[in-house]
């Protein structure tokens, strides 16, 4: 046995940890290098560098979601794109027949017109079922951006998490970027659906303010007023109400809420580290009950879930301030035009038809102005939530740009010479930050050799690990592997992907990759050919198996098959270069 010794260069605390070479091998999906880094004025105070930073991250989401309709992004991104303008567009002109409708049918009723009553009731049903059958269209369209948009982000966000082990990475260094489970599934979900609500709720906004301002204005006309024996004439009376008021709303909304984003951000957070505790209690539970450790654990989640209610109790502050002004805003809207066309009306110079219609187009048209009003609790939680996805991305742009850099060295990945298994030349692993923890390393290990790593504590064991697996790429020298062998790690904790107990057996191959016999057999090879049944079960679709419950059979299947079987794919593969030779 080999002895090989590593002297302390720096604090690294972490336990030992072994992964598969594969990792490297993939490729991120997503095709352009990282931004460059947006560095903050020096002379700027630290609230003025974390503003700044925030406001950079809403740029850093736009620079990757944007490319769902760029060259590399979904075929079917514009055509549903314009689809849905266009409903929008319909849909607008639906809106202003109903709204003429009313005219009409009031002032049938204001006339005692039986005949024209009964004619626009029977065109009343067209116009809603086509209405109706707009807006349906409309949200399956929105909808589906929704769909293919999170799926395509997704599975970029995702390949580059998974790149290159940077998905264990993360880990290891600074950075805001925690719960990446749930920035991943929840947040980057309300960071794609918002956007194309928000987008297409502001443009049906425009054109519904556009079209009904003119009906306002050609239906109210000008006000004339009396004061002090002057006369005051104000054109477009009914328009510039509808703006005012909407202005006011607005602003209100502004002021009253100007703390939602903030009080939004600290709430997801705060759920996502509720969601952890959670997990990672579920995940250790047999440590936590041999320790007997349930009521620290009890303690520790009661303090996590308070701190998710107090900040829950924040943001029902908020909603309460922001549905005071909304709430006012929808009870004042409808009356509002009816009182300021009231004195026309009873001098006669509009009908009730008219007053009418002033009234459904002043509501259309202060809803369209008070769309920040409605929105604004949504646009709060989206901007949190595509705060913290790009908080993520920001983490793995650093990675990744630290890959292509050459300012802190690389690891090179090569082939030993003669028959040596491992060779480590020259090999020196660094931190993120450039530390040496490991230094000029030089090992040999030949076939059959066993070899030791002792050291003290933090004198950089798992690094070595590390950086033989292919975690970590930071440093100089090499480390060679023998060109046809294949490296596999052991994992400290036994390992065990969801599914079937067949893609377990398989694990990290896929499960087609060998025969049920073939695995049938490595089974066997570890004491646990009682499980051959549960095998067919799953190659015939059956049924989904809880793979093995003791650590020994968890051990055994995650891995001590798996050599077994890659040594009969090597067999295979030789098989097969001899025949295609021959």
């Amino acid at each position: 046995m080999t002895n090989a010794k590593f002297d302390p260069k720096s604090v690294d605390g972490t336990e030992p940890y072994g992964a598969e070479k594969s990792h490297q091998e993939k490729a991120s999906t997503e095709v352009a290098p990282p931004p460059n880094v947006i560095e903050p004025d020096r002379e700027s105070t630290p609230e003025g560098a974390e503003q700044a930073r925030k406001k950079y991250l809403l740029t850093r989401f736009w620079i990757s979601a944007r490319g769902y309709w760029g060259r590399g992004g979904d075929g079917l991104a514009w055509p549903c794109s314009i689809g849905l303008l266009t409903l929008i567009g319909i849909n607008v002109g639906f809106q202003y027949g109903i709204n003429v409708w009313n005219r009409g049918i009031f002032d049938a009723i204001e006339r005692h017109d039986a005949s024209t009553v009964y004619f626009l009731s029977a065109v009343f049903l067209p116009l809603v079922l086509g209405s109706v059958a707009l807006v349906t269209v409309q949200v399956s369209v929105r909808m589906m951006i929704h769909r293919r948009w999170r799926s395509w982000l997704t599975t970029a966000v995702i390949g580059r998490w998974l790149a290159n082990g940077r998905y264990y990475q993360l880990n290891l260094i600074g950075g805001d970027h925690k719960n990446p489970e749930a920035r991943i599934s929840e947040d980057l979900r309300i960071a794609t659906e918002s956007p194309v609500d928000f987008i297409a709720g502001v443009i049906s906004a425009f054109l519904s303010a556009s079209t009904f301002i003119v009906v306002l204005w050609t239906i109210g006309g000008a006000l004339i007023l009396t004061i002090a024996g002057s006369t005051v004439t104000v054109p477009g009376f009914l328009v510039i109400t509808a703006v005012l008021y909407a202005a006011i709303t607005s602003s209100s909304m502004a002021v009253i809420g100007r703390h939602f984003v903030h009080v939004s951000e600290v709430k997801n957070q705060s759920e996502a580290e509720f969601r952890y505790t959670l997990t990672h209690v579920r995940e250790n539970g047999e440590s936590i009950a041999l320790l007997g450790g349930e009521e620290e654990e009890r303690t520790d989640l009661d303090k996590t879930f308070a701190n998710v209610l107090r900040q829950w109790a924040l943001l029902a502050g908020q909603h309460m301030r922001t549905t005071l002004v909304s709430q006012g805003s929808s009870l004042f809207a409808p009356v509002v035009p009816i009182l300021l066309c009231a004195p026309k009306f009873l001098e006669g110079s509009m009908t009730l038809g008219q007053v009418m219609q002033a009234a459904s187009a002043f509501a259309i048209v202060q809803s369209a102005f008070g769309w920040l009003v409605d929105n604004y609790p949504r646009l709060a939680d989206w901007n949190a939530c595509a705060r913290r996805i790009a908080s993520l991305m920001m983490s793995l742009d650093g990675l990744e740009r630290a890959e292509q850099s050459n300012a802190l060295g690389r690891i090179q990945r090569g082939e030993t010479e003669g028959e040596a298994m491992l060779s480590l030349n020259d090999l020196s692993v660094s931190l993120d930050e450039g530390t040496a923890v490991v230094k000029e390393t030089q090992v040999v290990i030949e076939p059959g050799e066993r070899v030791l790593v002792a050291g003290e504590s933090g004198s950089g064991k798992s690094t070595l690990v590390r950086a033989i697996a292919g975690l970590w790429p930071w440093g100089d020298g090499s480390v060679n592997f023998h060109a046809d062998r294949r490296l596999f790690m052991l994992p400290q904790r036994p390992y065990i992907p969801s599914g079937t107990l067949l893609r377990a057996a398989a694990y990290p191959r896929a499960a087609d990759s060998w025969t049920l016999d073939e695995i049938k057999a490595a089974l066997d090879k570890v004491g646990l050919d009682y499980l051959n049944d549960k095998i067919e079960d799953d190659g015939r679709g059956i049924r989904r198996y809880p793979v093995a419950k003791s650590s020994g059979s968890r051990l055994r299947v995650s891995s001590y098959t798996i050599p077994i079987l890659s040594c009969w794919m090597k067999q295979r593969q030789h098989s097969m270069r001899k025949a295609r030779t021959r």
